[in-house]
């Protein structure tokens, strides 16, 4: 057989569409349970706000009446999720009105409290 000079033997070329493949799984992997990880701290947040928020209006300080009543408007109306609970609130923010905006106020009244009472047991926290 004659002998062909000019051609080069055959060159071994390194795949490593392999291991970029396994790399880009694993990336994929970390992506998505970071991603689990998130939304289940996002909605474990949201829970523990809700309920710090419940504790405030259960361990509400009536001393200061202009300032537990703009404290109960504020957690009030975080904490109202369905009809029942936004009926309540709304009916509780508007007696709350007299307490705000004025210079001097008289102690918050017990039908307040008997409200915001009612209103803490219909929550779901």
């Amino acid at each position: 057989m004659i002998e062909i000079h000019d051609i080069k033997p055959l060159v071994e070329v390194p795949d490593y569409s392999l291991y970029i493949f396994i790399v880009l799984i694993i990336f994929a992997i970390v992506f998505i349970l970071a991603a689990i990880y998130g939304i289940y701290k996002f909605f474990k947040k949201n829970n523990t706000l809700e309920k710090q928020y419940y504790n405030e209006l259960k361990n509400i300080n009536y001393e200061d009446a202009k300032q537990s009543a703009y404290l109960i408007t504020k957690y009030v109306r975080f904490l109202a999720k369905n009809e029942n609970e936004k009926k309540l609130s709304s009916e509780l923010i508007y007696l709350l009105d007299e307490y705000k905006y004025k210079k001097d106020i008289k102690p918050i009244s017990n039908e307040i409290k008997a409200k915001l009472e009612i209103f803490l047991e219909t929550l779901h926290v």
